[in-house]
């Protein structure tokens, strides 16, 4: 039966989940604060501080990657701003109307 704190069954399923991987070995010194809180973390959720350091070094290369990934279309989009490649007239005047009638800003 899964555990009754989902932060704990998503720590326990990661686990799992690398123990199936093919796993390289990557030693990494850590500050003494960043240390005692990844270990008070482990003890708290019963989750081995390797899996919880592995949890958190993933989600920041997948940011990592997605903030790249929205740098490069955005330069790309001004790049080509003004050029036959630029958005349809038509479909960015539709965009602006519609964003003006449902109140929706920008993020």
């Amino acid at each position: 039966m899964p555990p009754s704190d989902g932060i704990e069954y998503c720590h326990q399923f990661v686990a799992y989940w690398w123990r199936e991987q093919d796993v390289k070995n990557f030693h990494l010194p850590l500050p003494a604060q960043t240390y005692s809180r990844l270990r008070a973390e482990a003890e708290r959720t019963q989750v081995p501080a390797t899996a919880l350091a592995r949890e958190a070094i993933d989600l920041w290369l997948r940011n990592q990657l997605r903030n790249a990934r929205h740098q490069a279309i955005a330069a790309y989009a001004e790049e080509m701003a003004g050029s036959d490649l630029d958005l349809d007239p038509v479909l960015e005047s539709a965009g602006i109307e519609h964003l003006l009638k449902t109140g929706k800003e920008s993020r």
